[in-house]
């Protein structure tokens, strides 16, 4: 509309020409202006179309965190409903533990078993450690007692049979000492080994009983709000990603920009560009008072590959026929001015315009300024969504 109201000057002065002349309207005199008319609309449509592109699939993307039980049973305790905010950590929901607390206790009295075969095991250390001792003082005596009896021996007032009688005597202590030091190395394997082995199975144990006696409560990760909570007390928990329990909508990270998505048509891939300045005017903020209802922005990145043209092996071949549907150029759009972050909604629905501002010369001049006839009709069209109740793409209603 704008383009041929621009446009229409030759028409207009041609007129204005021939009724001051006192001549007749007719399509032969005017085939010249008219003629004028539809080349230059024609340049002004073909220079505003293509190099500002628009589209009405732009979009506020934002994630959700589904909460999932990492346990089953019944739920016993249901701490949030719908619509509350959350913080990291609080506490959703409960789920019957008396299984989890009494592989818990186990893993505990099994930890107390150990610690009085802790003591029992030392105090074995303790008497075969005092045997050995006993014994190789036993053995300092024999060894005296038989060099007494050789010296005897040798000296001719005593006999053999005392020095045989002393040998098998220290012999004797000697498998003893062995059969004692065998039971003290026992004690020290026991007490420096198996025990703490054993401790630390035992200890592993209770630390997955404590696990899995966490997981019977299932807190928050996220700060965010709680939405279709579909839990009570009684329902079965489930593990089903598919069958969440509730869905959290998290918080916005004020570190990380808000970056809308922008579905182009394949053929504006050749005038955007990282830096591309643009408006975007979403239908949540839509208002009679145009306040905060465009806002602008610059595109950032565009996404290197066309999603319809992804293949995804399989057991069939890939048929071209079937893929008729052409897919969008996903641009990654940011605002300019941060505080306007916090006035989108989240999955509101945009028209995103790009302005083309990158070409030399006087037709880079002639392209720039024809930007404002694309900038008018954004405003027209949110005017008009309002009036009309249609929405920025014409469809759906109030």
């Amino acid at each position: 509309m704008f383009e041929l109201m621009f446009t229409s000057f030759p028409a207009v002065i041609r007129y204005i020409q021939l009724r001051r002349r006192g001549e007749a309207i007719t399509v032969w005199n005017m085939k010249t202006a008219v003629f004028l008319w539809a080349i230059m609309a024609f340049t002004v449509f073909t220079i505003v179309f293509y190099y500002h592109p628009k589209t009405y699939a732009g979009v506020v993307p934002f994630r959700t965190v589904s909460v999932v039980a990492q346990t089953t049973g019944p739920v016993t305790e249901v701490n949030v409903v719908n619509g509350q905010r959350v913080e990291p950590g609080d506490l959703l929901f409960r789920i019957e533990n008396s299984a989890q607390q009494a592989a818990l206790a186990e893993a505990q009295a099994q930890l107390a078993v150990l610690d009085a075969e802790a003591v029992k095991a030392e105090d074995n250390r303790r008497v075969a450690a005092a045997g050995v001792t006993e014994i190789e003082a036993r053995l300092v005596s024999l060894e005296d007692d038989l060099g007494d009896a050789q010296e005897l021996v040798n000296r001719g007032v005593g006999t053999t049979n005392t020095v045989i009688e002393a040998t098998a005597a220290l012999e004797s202590a000697q498998a003893d000492l062995q059969a004692a030091l065998s039971q003290l190395d026992l004690a020290l394997v026991e007490l420096e080994q198996s025990i703490p082995a054993q401790r630390r199975s035992v200890e592993a144990a209770i630390d997955q009983a404590e696990t899995a006696l966490a997981f019977t409560e299932v807190r928050s990760l996220v700060s965010g709000t709680v939405t279709q909570l579909a839990l009570s007390v009684g329902s079965p928990a489930t593990t089903l990603v598919l069958r969440p329990s509730m869905i959290i909508i998290p918080d916005r990270d004020d570190s990380v920009p808000v970056r809308l998505f922008a579905g182009f048509s394949q053929v504006a891939k050749t005038t955007i560009f990282d830096g591309m300045p643009a408006e975007v005017a979403c239908e949540a903020n839509a208002n009679i008072g145009f306040r905060n209802a465009i806002f602008p922005a610059h595109i950032v990145a565009v996404q290197p590959a066309v999603a319809t043209g992804q293949v995804v092996p399989s057991g069939d071949l890939l048929e071209l026929n079937n893929a008729t549907y052409r897919g969008s150029v996903q641009a990654y759009v940011e605002l300019v001015h941060k505080e306007h972050e916090a006035m989108l909604l989240d999955g509101s629905g945009c028209i995103v315009q790009g302005y083309t501002n990158n070409l030399d010369g006087t037709f880079g001049h002639v392209v720039a300024a024809t930007g404002v006839v694309k900038a008018a009709g954004l405003r027209l069209k949110v005017l008009g969504s309002i009036l009309m109740g249609i929405g920025l793409a014409g469809g759906g209603g109030h």
